[in-house]
């Protein structure tokens, strides 16, 4: 395991069993093939608070960043 994995690895880990598991999931399965651009997306969202994060996947909040909303439905794989 590289050290950029471990670090995303761990920052998936929300302490929110939704977010570790749709977090994890995308970084485990779509994050090694995905674009540079998708990769820094990722990392912005991981970056994110978690209430703010819970309210984009549970549908309450719509990002007002395009990219950031892309991402979100990437990692819900609504793409």
């Amino acid at each position: 395991m590289t050290e950029e994995l471990a670090r995303l690895r761990w920052q998936c880990r929300r302490g929110m069993r939704e977010l570790d598991q749709l977090l994890g999931s995308y970084l485990e399965s779509r994050y090694p093939q995905a674009s540079d651009a998708e990769k820094a997306v990722f990392e912005r969202i991981l970056r994110l608070p978690d209430p703010e994060l819970a309210g984009y996947f549970l549908g309450r909040q719509v990002p007002g960043d395009t990219a950031i909303a892309r991402g979100i439905e990437r990692i819900l794989g609504r793409d």
